[in-house]
């Protein structure tokens, strides 16, 4: 598994813009229910790194980036 240090505040942004797109989804399967606990915990760990003075970064696995990627 691969792993990379991105910015945390970017990171945030996107996952933001992930789970807007899950909300738009009318399907309430499992697997977008574990997308939406997934993502939702990414979200609040970058968003606290962005706030935090000295870190402004976050890693994520590669497939944590892929799930909040606009491919996913």
């Amino acid at each position: 598994m691969s792993y990379a240090a991105l910015d945390a505040g970017r990171v945030a942004r996107a996952a933001e813009l992930a789970l807007q797109t899950l909300s738009a989804e009318k399907e309430a399967s499992e697997v977008n229910q574990r997308k939406t606990i997934m993502i939702e915990r990414m979200h609040a760990l970058a968003r606290a790194a962005a706030e935090t003075a000295g870190q402004g970064t976050v890693t994520l696995t590669s497939e944590e980036f892929w799930l909040i990627s606009r491919n996913w």
